[in-house]
């Protein structure tokens, strides 16, 4: 066993075990000499309701600071305050600490009212308990901990051996995580800070946000840091944060572009893992929460002793002006504790057997995340704990929805995922969630924990079955083409039960989480040397084509093909039925040099490089994205809000959605089943289910898409009379120039070339 190391900062703090009742009710206690002759702050009983920091007037008037914590098995909890001297996080600095003890306990939650706490008052909280990891009691009140409920976060996790509950160098691997550490953590965490949340600026009512249907949505997945940090347009001091993402040069890309939702990778405070931090690296996706009501301090310019909460909200108020919505990623199934090996940071040390899943033996942890642990959603405090966050964070802070990642975790009742869980019940009911938008990644590492298409109405999910069609066709991979038809126009395989609708489907090609879109036609392997892990993270099932070399080439005939090849995809998902969504940067052809995992690169591997927009094939790429999302708003036959029946209708007898060979005849049943490299749709605009706003009938123009794979071109015969006597040509796919529409006029029943690898778009005339 490592030798305790003395500690010159706890020869001023007594044992609060020691001390015991001597201390209920109002002891305190310091580190540093500057509190030595100061009288202890009085805890008045306070209210056990809302939980966390609530600085309000309190009675006689008095302002002060309400806290209140849930820790149902714990035997007593003291609240830390911190002064305004120093960097908590900073080793060495003398740091002074007020211990009071919470000696209210109201329904298992600690509380007490503190006046004369102030916004911008730095706290944690030591919790005292029985040390037994044996049966899941990890109580440790050496360790501070962060208030789950804290609405800010000042400092940084840099995880030394002294945040850990256990010896973490106990020789013995096998039993390290059951010796209790005593070294106090507070110089190297963390500290919640209380925010003054009553703003009147924070009506954030329906006539303030966008509220832009799902059918009309395109989403536009962002890094707050990756966006901003190389922008000529916004100023330097202001990159790599909520403020430069509220900066006009910010949002004018957005809207030029035409999306209406920015998807935010997470935005909670998260801590960075020890194996990165000792490789030199960070967590640049940030999917290790740590503060589910913090906005992550690393992100903020002005400030973090609260000031990251109005700088969040004026970034939110920006974007809305600018009629674009704000969705949060959001990562409740594990946290950054990790497992049994993990740091103490907040809820392990709070209560570990009542936010946690556990295994039988209570020791270690149930992991249905790949991340070391899974929140206990079956329990209320836990399911109290994310819907408060998520309605602060609608009420309050004015998103407008939410990813929520490995989604599947949290729909598991016991073990297996239930779609009548207590979580997803919950957000049904809600009269304030069930009104956002909803979107699950509906999968988990777990048995069972693949459930596409699963998810109940009000939610939309990621499909990745559309991304893999979509790739494999483009490729040359497909057998046939019966999935490529189902997730064209809508995934109603998946999706058309339950009264859902085709924007249940949110359809991708490319996610933060792969290659970037020029990668996928840059590789076909991975190349995540970077992350010091010997190339054996990230998927090694990419669907890739990099056109017949591997990685960057001065070969002119290949990059032309791969410029091709972007447009063929984005167009493709851009025509699909569904809710699109974007990754930054794919729309200007950006590339993270084969790493198709880049969750620690936090450098310009994964920071877009806006001088592409100054290359002609990039700026063309994204003039063709742009013209594509303003056919998109301008069409409702290309955002359906009901699916298609395929059926013929009157007076004509045609199909609201009809397939063709290339010879100009509707596929049969047989054609299905048939290898084949093109696929061509009729879409038509005559009648499209529901009514407008006014109650009147929707119609709009009829277009033939013809997707092409093949390496040679092929002749196309134009379907003729009643479908159409004639069509223009709308996108060409092959063409370098897309600033404008080809405007070519075509007779119906005429044969047509449909270029080698290519996408043809024709709207109907007559």
């Amino acid at each position: 066993m490592r030798e305790p190391v003395p500690d010159p900062m706890m020869d001023h703090v007594r044992d609060p075990v020691e001390e015991g009742e001597r201390r209920a009710g109002s002891g305190a206690e310091a580190v540093g000499e500057a509190a030595s002759a100061a009288p202890p702050p009085e805890v008045w009983p306070g209210a056990p309701t809302p939980l966390g920091a609530r600085f309000r007037v309190g009675p006689d008037g008095v302002a002060g600071t309400n806290f209140a914590l849930w820790a149902a098995g714990a035997e007593a909890v003291e609240l830390c305050l911190f002064d305004d001297g120093a960097d908590a996080a900073s080793v060495g600095d003398a740091v002074v600490e007020t211990r009071l003890a919470l000696s209210e306990l109201t329904h298992e939650i600690w509380h007490g009212f503190v006046p004369g706490v102030r916004p911008g008052q730095r706290y944690g909280f030591r919790v005292h308990g029985r040390w037994d990891p044996w049966t899941g009691a990890r109580w440790n009140p050496a360790k501070l901990l962060l208030d789950p409920y804290a609405r800010a976060v000042d400092g940084d996790f840099a995880l030394p051996p002294e945040v850990y509950g256990h010896v973490r160098d106990w020789p013995q691997q096998q039993v390290a995580d059951t010796v209790r550490d005593e070294h106090d953590s507070a110089p190297f965490v963390p500290k919640g800070v209380v925010v003054h949340d009553d703003s009147p600026d924070d009506e954030w009512t329906d006539d303030r946000r966008p509220k832009t249907p799902w059918a009309d949505t395109v989403i536009y997945e962002l890094h707050v840091r990756g966006f901003t940090m190389r922008h000529p347009g916004i100023p330097e001091e202001l990159r790599g944060t909520y403020a430069g993402l509220a900066h006009p040069a910010a949002v004018e890309h957005l809207v030029s572009l035409g999306v209406t939702a920015v998807e935010l990778l997470p935005v909670h405070q998260f801590a960075h893992e020890d194996h990165l931090l000792r490789r030199g690296l960070r967590n640049y996706w940030g999917y290790n929460s740590i503060g589910y009501f913090a906005p992550h301090a690393g992100y903020a310019a002005g400030g973090t002793r609260g000031r990251q909460v109005d700088e969040f909200k004026q970034m939110v108020r920006a974007l809305h002006d600018a009629g674009i919505e704000v969705i949060l990623d959001v990562v409740y199934n594990h946290t950054a504790e990790a497992g049994e090996l993990g740091p103490t940071l907040s809820l392990r040390g709070i209560d570990n057997r009542g936010y946690y899943r556990l295994q039988p033996d209570a020791r270690r942890y149930a992991d249905y995340t790949g991340c070391g642990n899974t929140l206990d959603v079956v329990q209320p405090q836990v399911l109290r704990l994310i819907t408060d966050s998520l309605r602060y964070w609608v009420t309050e802070m004015g998103v407008d929805g939410f990813r929520f990642d490995l989604a599947a975790a949290l729909a598991r009742s016991m073990h297996d995922v239930d779609m009548l869980s207590p979580f997803l019940a919950v957000i049904a009911q809600d009269p304030v969630l069930r009104r956002v938008k909803l979107i699950a990644e509906p999968w988990d590492v777990g048995a069972g924990g693949y459930q596409v298409g699963a998810f109940p109405p009000l939610w939309t999910e990621w499909n990745d079955r559309y991304r893999d069609a979509v790739r494999d066709f483009w490729r040359g991979a497909t057998p046939d083409v019966r999935d490529l038809g189902y997730r064209l126009s809508g995934s109603s395989d998946l999706y058309a039960w339950g009264g859902r609708r085709p924007y249940a489907s949110v359809n991708f090609v490319t996610a933060h989480d792969g290659f970037t879109l020029r990668d996928l036609v840059s590789y076909e392997r991975k190349h995540n040397e970077a992350n010091g892990e010997g190339n054996r993270d990230g998927t090694d099932d990419n669907r890739a084509w990099n056109c017949g070399v591997e990685g960057e080439t001065d070969d002119p005939g290949i990059n032309t093909l791969r410029r091709r090849q972007l447009r063929n995809l984005l167009t493709t998902l851009l025509l699909s039925t569904g809710v699109p969504m974007i990754v930054a940067g794919d729309e200007m052809g950006r590339t993270q040099g084969g790493s198709n995992n880049a969750y620690c690169q936090d450098n310009e591997t994964s920071w877009l490089d806006w001088s592409l927009l100054d290359q002609p094939g990039s700026y063309g790429l994204y003039r063709l994205t742009r013209r594509l999302l303003a056919l998109r708003n301008a069409h409702p036959v290309l955002r359906r809000r009901a699916f298609f029946s395929g059926r013929a209708q009157a007076p004509d007898g045609l199909r609201d959605l009809a397939w063709f060979r290339p010879d100009g005849k509707e596929m049969t049943e047989r054609d299905w089943y048939a290898p084949a490299s093109t696929l061509a749709l009729f879409l038509s605009g005559r009648d499209i289910p529901g009514r407008d706003a006014r109650g009147q009938k929707i119609t709009d123009d009829s277009f033939l898409a013809v997707l092409h794979s093949g390496a040679e071109p092929l002749d196309f015969a134009l379907p003729g009379e009643p479908w159409a006597r004639s069509y223009e040509l709308v996108v060409d796919t092959s063409s370098e120039d897309q600033e404008e529409e080809p405007g070519t006029v075509l007779d119906g029943g005429t044969v047509t070339t449909v270029p080698a690898r290519s996408v043809l778009l024709l709207r109907v005339r007559g």
